[in-house]
């Protein structure tokens, strides 16, 4: 019987470590538990933070130094949302119409 309760435990922590981490309500530490968000750049979302919730991906790119295009996919794809939502990326740039010569 312990070893049930143990096992249902450890599936629902895993499950809650899995589940995705709002942006606009993380500790410092689970920030910092998102592969690539060291102390540094935790600590200055947090202090974004403080100036008003992120609206968007776009907002919070643009208010957090050092937040790209590029860590912003990988850190959502950790679990990583803002107001709930998943980096959708940028659109793909136009491909180039083929010249000839």
């Amino acid at each position: 019987m312990f070893k049930k309760l143990l096992l249902i435990l450890a599936l629902f922590y895993a499950a809650v470590c899995f589940a995705g981490m709002d942006v606009n309500k993380a500790t410092e530490a689970e920030l910092d538990s998102i592969n690539g968000i060291g102390p540094a750049l935790s600590s200055k979302i947090l202090d974004q933070r403080t100036k008003g919730n992120f609206k968007d991906w776009n907002d919070f790119i643009s208010r957090v130094k050092g937040m790209g295009q590029k860590n912003a996919a990988k850190f959502s794809s950790q679990g990583l949302t803002v107001d709930g939502a998943a980096f959708k990326g940028a659109a793909a740039p136009a491909a180039k119409p083929a010249t000839s010569k």
